[in-house]
């Protein structure tokens, strides 16, 4: 039986020259402690949350986002805030909504100055 030529990279894991021990398959570190896409505070809710955050993004009919956007330009915002205002709050913003319409426009300035740093 002839001798197998076992190849290696030059550069092991994570830009080190050393070749990796034997028996090593080159994988993820085992010692970093996994954690799971819920946290490490126990599943709880996790997949309730996910299934309404994933039925309350979905495509509604095109007369309510007609409505929603009507709604935004009114208010001076975008249709992304009045909607995520209605699943945040459980109400539709109305004029008389001064503070809470500033206080989103606001954010909105914060964001953008954030972006660009």
């Amino acid at each position: 039986m002839s001798e197998i030529d076992i190849r290696r990279s030059p550069a092991g894991p994570a830009g080190q020259a050393t070749p990796a021990p034997a028996g090593h398959n080159g994988g993820p570190p085992l010692d970093q402690e996994h954690t799971p896409e819920w946290g490490n505070d126990g599943i709880g809710n996790y997949f309730y949350w996910k299934a309404a955050h994933r039925a309350a993004w979905k495509n509604p009919s095109p007369g309510i986002v007609a409505f929603r956007i009507r709604k935004a330009e009114r208010l001076g915002l975008t249709y992304e805030e009045y909607t995520l205002e209605i699943l945040e709050r459980g109400r539709h913003l109305q004029i008389e909504d001064v503070e809470r319409i500033a206080e989103i426009k606001r954010a909105r300035a914060a964001r953008a100055v954030n972006h660009r740093t």
